[in-house]
């Protein structure tokens, strides 16, 4: 996948890891980046293109592929924790938001902006995942679950837009430095390490992003069997 020249979309790029990978995108040299957010005038970088998008509303996402017919390069960024629902006591209101956000408005996002792909060639679609893809987490249950939702959601987009010269990349990885993860002291990586390792996957073409050593360890010890923390 060309960089250079492209029009790229991140959903959520007004902060955090979206922010990180439209700075980074135009960093490699793409024309322009449409930066997907539900109020748009929380988007302050002058070389950025504001554009309304809340990712779980359907009509805005189909109007958001309207307005933006020259992408190329969609990112789906945008997320939510869902921390208020904990996994034996209060609602589940919180894992509803995620799934609804995390899991449902990538697939809303996807489907709107296929046809645009298609039409400009292919391109690429990216998803930003977690390594919460592939371990239930007592302390953050629906997000996680929402997580797990994204991943086969992106195995699906891989195969199906495969046709239509698509590359669709995950991108998973721990603990990342911004306010999604500001409740916890455990290790962080930057948003800026994980945008850069995905230019990388686009240019060479690769499928899936391992952004850290605790997220590669987790995935080569899927093949294992399930197990409890030690009492």
């Amino acid at each position: 996948m060309e960089i250079k020249g492209s029009v790229a979309l991140v959903t959520g790029a007004n902060r955090g890891i979206g922010y990180a990978f439209a700075r980074a995108l135009l960093e490699h040299g793409a024309a322009k980046v449409y930066a997907g957010v539900r109020d748009p005038k929380s988007v302050t970088d002058p070389d950025l293109v504001p554009l309304r998008l809340d990712v779980t509303d359907e009509r805005q996402a189909a109007a958001a592929a309207e307005a933006a017919g020259d992408v190329s390069i969609l990112v789906n960024n945008a997320g939510v924790g869902g921390a208020t629902s904990g996994l034996l006591t209060g609602g589940l209101d919180g894992a509803r938001q995620a799934m609804d956000v995390n899991y449902f408005g990538t697939w809303a996002v996807s489907q709107a902006f296929a046809p645009v792909l298609a039409r400009n060639g292919g391109g690429a679609l990216v998803n930003m995942l977690s390594l919460a893809s592939w371990v239930g987490q007592p302390q953050f249950p629906g997000y996680a679950a929402s997580k797990a939702a994204q991943w086969s959601l992106t195995d699906a987009l891989r195969k199906g837009l495969h046709g239509q010269g698509t590359l669709v990349v995950g991108v998973h990885c721990g603990f990342v430095d911004t306010d999604l993860s500001a409740w916890t002291d455990a290790p962080k990586i930057s948003a800026a390490s994980v945008a850069e390792l995905t230019m990388e996957a686009l240019t060479h073409d690769r499928f899936e992003v391992l952004a850290d050593e605790q997220t590669r360890s987790v995935k080569a010890a899927l093949a294992h069997p399930p197990t409890v923390p030690a009492a």
